[in-house]
């Protein structure tokens, strides 16, 4: 019980001091995303030290990140790709990436977080016939407007 009540202590914190530096800087940052990634990042050092921390609770939060990470990044998808094969990749590799984390095996994290990038940027760098289409596209747009 302990273990959950920190950590949601943790998220409040950090987000809310998140949400504060985003309103005085006008910074466009997410506060829970924060309190939750600060969160998992002081658990993993803290349990490199060797303290003690609750492996299910880290878990949980490893897992939440991988998925927003991918929701992000799903917004950002150039036109034509395909949202579901991109969480349907990026969400297991994700997943072995924070087993990685939470393990940790050091050497299994490197190859899956190179294996992500590597991903990420297959699906958000633009095809070139892509770009051509659009360009096509936006040629023919340009066209109506003018015709009537």
């Amino acid at each position: 019980m302990t273990a959950i009540l920190t950590t949601t202590f943790s998220i409040v914190a950090i987000a809310s001091l998140a949400w504060a530096v985003k309103k005085i800087l006008r910074v466009p940052i997410c506060p829970i995303c924060l309190g939750v990634g600060g969160t998992w990042l002081w658990m993993i050092i803290g349990r490199s030290l060797g303290h003690a921390v609750d492996i299910t609770v880290l878990s949980m939060l490893l897992g939440g990140s991988v998925v927003g990470i991918a929701y992000q990044i799903e917004k950002r998808l150039p036109q034509g790709r395909s949202p579901l094969l991109w969480k349907t990749l990026f969400i297991p590799a994700g997943f072995v990436a924070a087993y990685a984390l939470a393990a940790p095996q050091w050497a299994l994290f490197a190859v899956t977080s190179i294996a992500l990038v590597l991903l990420t940027a297959f699906f958000l760098l633009p095809r070139g016939a892509a770009e051509e289409e659009s360009k096509t596209v936006e040629e023919l747009k340009e066209k109506m407007r003018k015709c009537c």
